[in-house]
């Protein structure tokens, strides 16, 4: 990696100048029945932590300081075989199913209404994202689920609810049109014409049970896909008038050693959302429309899933029960590549309205366990709890001057990735950054134009000599932020200089 000569990155700051407001649900993650992120993740009952719902309550704790926000359920690629009504009432009486997305045997003992459970005990900014199987199923069963979930009583569906035990309604605000649909690996994959119809038949139908639910549609799996942009056009022009959202999933991952490329992965996020914005509006003036569609980048992470796709060909499984399925272990690289992507979702806070982290516990997550045993935060917890905890407000509108490096994937690519999001009741403001270069330290002069901040209250980095260092189960603590030094706020301009290979937040009041 050889920077450019004029090795030192600028930004100015400005109150006036705003990309727009930080929605909470950008602090999203996902449960799905996949591997191991529900059985012996979330829930294990007869653990030495189990509360008496049989929910890990390290787990819990843990995932309170993640400051996860929207948790999307029950899938992901699951859902498009998912029975719901298998998931709910007594457990002894649930069949078990073979879920033919991760050739796994499901046993429902942890359903919906655990679901449920299990976010009211996480706090009040834990919301469910229901998805519905729009795979093998439709529109009947999305209503069904729709009228067991929400309706308060008085029905069949709400009285079989309030039967099971739960004699509130879940109130679930938030769905999603199916999973996936472009994707031929999915159970029940569709033509863009076959989703988009079916997609606004199943929200029109919902809508007519309640028209205030907030709807997403099937976008692109990733920009890669031979679809990618025509599959949203034809899904809008069916749809535009019924939903308010359209979902993007990414994972990146190094290939090849080509680790120079792997750490401008945001270039292609930022890509990715400036695309599937300019689709929208396209459909949006076709359409003499003044409605926005949003986005919901509801799955995004670093996922090493070329090494998963050559595990599963040469070990198929054989219907097992909570296989160790996609646990990447986080190095401090995917760490500050994951920063970089975080930072990527909250510059276009205007339009991405939801993102899930993919996922939460065990599969390509923050957070790891041991069945019986410890749970613990990998190197990619850290950025993510930063951000949730201290990204809260306006965001403002960053035009980075840095110096660039050549890369093969993405060309000429800027060495520093940054946002800066200020909290309009104090005027406090948080300054995220990453420096991509491998070996070298970049100074960065930030100007404050218009503001009175006057103290660094907190300058943390996560950084480490060992640019593959990263935490496991007998070194949970590895790898974790350590106290930045150097940074000074003088005058109406902050100087500090960011380590080789590194994210960093500082805190200006």
């Amino acid at each position: 990696m050889t920077p450019t000569p004029d090795h030192v990155a600028r930004f100015t700051l400005d109150p006036a100048f705003t990309v727009g407001e930080v929605n909470p649900r950008l602090f999203g993650s996902f449960v799905e029945h996949l591997g191991r992120c529900v059985y012996t993740g979330v829930f294990e009952p007869g653990h030495p932590s189990a509360d008496e719902a049989g929910l890990r309550t390290d787990v819990l704790d843990l995932v309170r300081e993640l400051g996860v926000t929207a948790i999307r359920y029950p899938g992901g690629n699951f859902v498009s075989g998912y029975r719901w009504e298998d998931s709910v009432g007594p457990v002894e009486d649930r069949p078990r199913r073979l879920d033919l997305a991760w050739r796994s045997t499901e046993t429902n003992r942890f359903g919906l209404s655990e679901f449920m459970a299990f976010l009211k005990k996480l706090g009040p900014e834990a919301e469910p994202m229901m998805a519905v199987n729009l795979g093998t199923r439709g529109v009947a069963e999305a209503l069904e689920l729709q009228e067991y979930a929400n309706h308060p009583a008085g029905t069949a569906l709400s009285d079989l609810r309030v039967a099971h035990g739960d004699k509130e309604p879940f109130g679930i605000r938030l769905w999603c049109l199916g999973n996936e649909m472009d994707g031929p690996w999915q159970t029940g994959h569709k033509t863009p014409e076959e989703y988009g119809r079916l997609a606004a038949e199943t929200a029109r139908a919902m809508r007519q049970m309640d028209p205030d639910l907030e709807l997403v549609a099937c976008g692109s799996s990733s920009q890669a896909m031979p679809t990618f942009a025509a599959w949203e056009a034809k899904v809008l022009e069916e749809t535009y008038d019924l939903v308010d959202h359209i979902s993007l999933h990414a994972y990146y991952e190094e290939k090849d050693g080509d680790r120079d490329s792997f750490l401008a992965s945001a270039v292609d996020m930022e890509s990715f959302i400036e695309n599937v914005v300019a689709t929208c509006d396209h459909i949006g003036a076709r359409l003499k429309s003044k409605k926005k569609i949003n986005l919901s980048f509801d799955e995004w992470n670093v996922w090493y899933q070329s090494r998963f796709e050559a595990e599963a060909a040469e070990n198929p499984l054989d219907w097992p029960e909570a296989p160790r399925l996609l646990e990447d272990s986080y190095s401090v690289t995917d760490a500050v590549v994951f920063g970089s992507l975080l930072i990527a979702l909250l510059r276009h806070a205007d339009r991405v309205a939801v993102a899930c982290l993919a996922q939460l516990v065990n599969v390509i997550a923050p957070i790891m366990t041991e069945p019986g045993g410890p749970a613990w935060r990998q190197t990619t917890f850290h950025p993510f709890a930063q951000a949730a905890r201290h990204g809260r407000g306006e965001v403002l509108d960053v035009r980075v001057d840095s110096p660039t490096y050549q890369t093969a994937v993405h060309g000429e690519v800027p060495l520093l990735q940054a946002t800066a999001v200020r909290d309009p009741r104090t005027g406090a403001v948080t300054v995220f950054a990453v420096n991509r270069s491998q070996d070298r330290p970049l100074p960065l002069r930030v100007a404050l134009g218009g503001m009175d901040l006057g103290e660094i209250v907190e300058h943390t980095v996560l950084s480490d000599a060992d640019p593959d260092a990263r935490n496991t189960l007998d070194e949970p603590d590895r790898v974790t932020p350590h106290p930045g030094e150097g940074a000074v706020l003088a005058g109406s301009a902050l100087s500090v200089t960011l380590e080789p290979l590194s994210w960093t937040m500082i805190r200006l009041a």
